[in-house]
């Protein structure tokens, strides 16, 4: 399969969902599209898309005009029911582009911080390979509300985690495909908020191995998910 990575800048990249898309002999480009306008080949010769995260906001169409193409890129995925994964900002652009409410959560989370699967995630072919209850890694202001017809699959006490919308696509709000390069990289840049960095990197050095398998398994869960439905076809 080809699979199309969306990313928003060098220090947030596929990370460790680039192994289980090679390990299945897939194909993954990486394209940003606040630096080139179209990526190497027509959208629809992908068979997947996964939008990941980034230091902008998903209502910041005045600072990065780029955002309404992205928007508008994601809403023909869904309209021509091509499977999306949105991580962190991509699953509130995800979102949006569903016609769903996103803007700034009720308080930013930032660290690691447990998250609660719903019932629906049980039958979900993504999400029922994870366990129940986890810490996720987390580092975002905004979130979304699940789009009108979707299922929510995963929440934290602040706000939604995940939802599925259809057959086809999934958003996310944390951060399973991080590494620990990725984190140690985001913690040299400035935030709106203070946290107790040193505290945060610590944390993560003991849980991101652990916190990496279960990136994989969710990557691995999507791509059999593609690869069922392109079957069905």
């Amino acid at each position: 399969m080809h699979v199309l990575a969306v990313v928003h800048g060098d220090e947030v990249r596929s990370g460790v969902f680039a192994e289980p898309i090679a390990d299945g002999g897939h194909e993954l480009e990486e394209w940003s599209i606040a630096r080139t306008p179209a990526p190497s080949r027509p959208l629809s010769s992908y068979d997947a898309a996964i939008v990941f995260g980034g230091s902008m906001h998903a209502d910041e169409d005045e600072t990065h005009p780029w955002l309404r193409e992205e928007k508008e890129l994601l809403r023909r995925c869904l309209d021509a029911r091509k499977p999306v994964l949105g991580v962190c900002l991509g699953g509130q652009l995800v979102a949006k582009a569903a016609g769903a409410w996103v803007g700034r959560a009720r308080e930013p989370e930032i660290g690691w911080h447990p998250v609660e699967l719903t019932e629906a995630a049980a039958s979900d072919p993504v999400f029922a390979r994870l366990p129940r209850r986890f810490h996720a890694l987390q580092w975002h202001y905004y979130a979304f509300e699940v789009p009108e017809g979707g299922v929510e699959l995963a929440r934290s006490p602040v706000c939604s985690q995940a939802f599925r919308l259809g057959h086809l696509a999934w958003g996310v709000q944390f951060h399973p495909e991080v590494t620990l390069a990725m984190v140690e990289q985001w913690l040299e840049e400035p935030e709106e908020v203070d946290f107790d960095r040193e505290s945060l990197r610590r944390e993560t050095r003991e849980r991101i191995e652990e916190w990496n398998v279960l990136g994989r398994e969710l990557c691995a869960g999507f791509l059999a998910a593609v690869e069922r439905l392109r079957l069905a076809a």
